[in-house]
């Protein structure tokens, strides 16, 4: 079974985000995400918060759903959290003394905890509402909003369907990829090598790019990538 891909899956309803243009959506993501990363504050990263969850829930997101959208964040959110607490709290009251370390206060810790919920949280907030954005936009809309953003750019050499397509194979190949790496790690724990890196980088590498080779003899064999468009060499 294919592993999910971490950007979401598409989730056919009739909902606000649904009846919106692709390209609004995307434009309206860019600017939330200028937005939060702009703001300060822990009521603030509560306030973005609550919006990303509001537009979770609008694109269908709720429940189990709404975890398996966020739950690879939380692999990271978790070390980010603890990594940026404990920063913060020894840059405000930490140091090293004639007799060792001083830990930082109550205050320090306190300050440190905040800024890793502003941090966490307004990632969080992104992450929600580009899983939105993917759960109520079809691939497919979000490949032809592309080619069109690009149209213009065709006079300078880009050509909009190339860039398409190499969008289309990045979004196939990760849960491809991802795939491989759940078999690799199950072999090399069959084999009792799930600790030895090279038991599980190697194998995953030379499959990644075999699995690469195959998707570009697949589409020389249909002439994409070989024909000439408007004139310009490839």
């Amino acid at each position: 079974m294919s592993a999910p891909s971490p950007l979401g899956a598409y989730l056919p309803r009739d909902g606000p985000l649904h009846r919106m243009r692709p390209g609004a959506k995307l434009l309206g993501l860019f600017l939330f995400a200028i937005v939060v990363v702009a703001s300060g504050g822990p009521w603030l990263t509560s306030a973005w918060l609550g919006i990303g969850l509001v537009l979770a829930a609008l694109a269908g997101l709720r429940g189990r759903r709404l975890w398996r959208a966020v739950r690879g964040f939380a692999f990271v959110a978790v070390p980010l959290l603890l990594f940026t607490a404990v920063s913060r709290a020894l840059a405000l009251d930490g140091g090293w003394g004639s007799g060792g370390p001083i830990l930082p206060g109550a205050a320090a810790w306190t300050a440190g905890a905040v800024r890793g919920y502003e941090v966490v949280g307004d990632l969080l907030a992104v992450v929600l509402a580009a899983s939105a954005v993917t759960a109520s936009t079809a691939v497919t809309d979000v490949l032809e909003t592309v080619t069109g953003l690009l149209g213009p750019l065709r006079r300078f050499g880009v050509r909009p369907e190339r860039v398409a397509l190499a969008c289309s194979l990045l979004i196939r190949a990760i849960p491809s990829i991802l795939e491989i790496a759940a078999e690799t790690r199950a072999a090399a724990r069959a084999r009792g090598l799930e600790r030895d890196p090279r038991a599980l980088v190697v194998p995953l590498v030379l499959r990644t790019v075999a699995h690469a080779q195959l998707t570009g003899e697949a589409l020389a064999a249909r002439g994409i990538g070989e024909e000439e468009d408007d004139g310009i060499a490839p």
